[in-house]
């Protein structure tokens, strides 16, 4: 595969994560009981949204097919998410929330050690800070 195709195939992994995220972020949301701390988990959500649609554009302005669903990886974890969430205890729920940001955070660094131009570097790093702010907003309810 060539250079472009890598790279197109990292950014599309890091997609596929931000909705993994914003699914996740569904089932969290569904779970909280205090209105600020889902406004926090809301406004987290939204900027997932706003995440994959900056990386979709940009997938298809360097000639990319954008994959736009979680695949079998993400509907797997959402089912195991499901099941390790079977409280909706607030704490458990920032906690989870806080765990798959990490995991979001490790897979952009990833992307990001990859074979990228600085164009997609740039895009990626954005990303990663982005992911890099929800963690503290979270980390700022427990």
């Amino acid at each position: 595969m060539d250079n472009k195709g890598e790279m197109i195939n990292s950014l599309n992994d890091l997609l596929q994560g931000e909705y993994m995220a914003i699914e996740s972020f569904n089932n969290f949301i569904n779970r909280l009981e205090d209105k600020e701390t889902k406004t926090i988990f809301q406004n987290i959500q939204k900027q997932h949204r706003k995440n994959a649609e900056i990386l979709a554009d940009y997938i298809q302005n360097i000639g990319g097919r954008p994959n736009e669903n979680i695949g079998i990886k993400g509907k797997m974890g959402d089912i195991m998410l499901n099941m390790e969430l079977d409280s909706s205890l607030d704490h458990e729920v920032i906690s989870k929330a806080i765990e798959g940001e990490t995991k979001g955070v490790n897979m952009a660094e990833k992307v990001l050690r990859g074979n990228l131009d600085n164009e997609s570097r740039s895009v990626a790093g954005q990303i990663l800070q982005n992911d890099r702010e929800s963690i503290k907003k979270l980390d700022g309810l427990r």
